[in-house]
């Protein structure tokens, strides 16, 4: 098993104001190289970050809460033999923290406020955020980052609630979105303002070069989690990615990043969607299978 990470370090790490046509420069290219992450102030506008938040108020408008109750928690995975989640893949499907539930499975707080994400197909399935998703500035991006046939694979409305925002762990997003050779990568958004206080992504970095640990596969509905390398993450003291609303955080799939619960009374919604390159290999054993939607890229 990996060890924890150490504690924050106190440095803030590098942060770039984001090019308008998603090319990077030398400073970006380097930053991204040498840390695995790359942080763009300023590359979403206000309009389509107020556009995102008003269509997830829609869409919880029309959730009828009684149909499904899956609870979404990274610390026992007790999600993920749940057929509710295994077809989320080309769905839009509603997830809730495991804190807004008594003792008797009734929620504690509205429905609004009891949610731990939205997905996993909203990029393809919601017109308001494929146009966010398919904007030219992150194609021009993924085109930067040299993926050669960039296809969105997975997206997420993610709430870490007020009071209530459960822990993410330590965790690379190729144990769950594995290609041969590795490909994944991450385009988060940041729709409030995030610090540590309410639950901002941590990540090591340079922990991108290290190993991919962890491999999470599906056989039929079942699913289960494959220990590929016991390298512990790095002794490097994890750094707090703060982000102003608007700030878009590139993550590399091999880079162990994570996030505290959120105790604070503010919330930090975020968007957050995954590409993956065509030209890589997408496995069967994959969880995320897409049946009858064929993945797209950003035309």
């Amino acid at each position: 098993m990996t060890r924890p990470a150490p504690a924050i370090r106190k440095t803030a790490p590098p942060r770039f104001a984001a090019p308008t046509d998603g090319r990077l420069d030398g400073a970006m290219r380097a930053a991204y190289v040498r840390d695995g992450f790359l942080i763009l102030e300023d590359m979403v506008s206000p309009a389509d970050c107020d556009a995102l938040q008003g269509r997830i108020a829609h869409l919880i408008d029309g959730f009828d809460p009684t149909i499904a109750r899956t609870v979404f928690e990274t610390r026992t995975q007790s999600h993920a033999n749940d057929a509710y989640f295994l077809e989320s893949g080309e769905a839009i499907r509603f997830f809730f923290e495991e804190g807004a539930f008594d003792a008797k499975g009734r929620l504690t707080v509205p429905t609004a406020l009891a949610l731990n994400k939205i997905g996993h197909a909203l990029h393809d399935l919601d017109p308001v955020f494929s146009r966010v998703s398919r904007n030219p500035y992150f194609a021009g991006l993924a085109a930067a980052l040299g993926i050669a046939q960039p296809l969105l694979l997975q997206s997420m409305y993610v709430f870490k609630q007020p009071q209530i925002g459960g822990e993410v762990g330590w965790h690379q997003d190729s144990t769950f979105l594995y290609t041969r050779p590795l490909s994944a990568v991450g385009f988060w958004l940041a729709l409030d303002d995030a610090a540590l206080a309410n639950g901002c992504l941590t990540a090591i970095p340079g922990g991108h070069r290290g190993p991919l640990r962890h491999r999470f596969r599906r056989e039929g509905y079942r699913t289960r989690m494959d220990d590929l390398d016991s390298t512990s993450w790095s002794a490097i003291p994890p750094a707090a990615l703060g982000a102003a609303r608007g700030t878009v955080i590139v993550l590399h799939g091999l880079l162990p990043h994570a996030s505290a619960a959120n105790r604070s009374a503010r919330p930090r919604h975020a968007y957050t969607f995954h590409l993956i390159d065509g030209a890589a290999e997408y496995p069967d054993d994959n969880w995320l299978r897409r049946p009858t939607l064929p993945l797209r890229g950003f035309a």
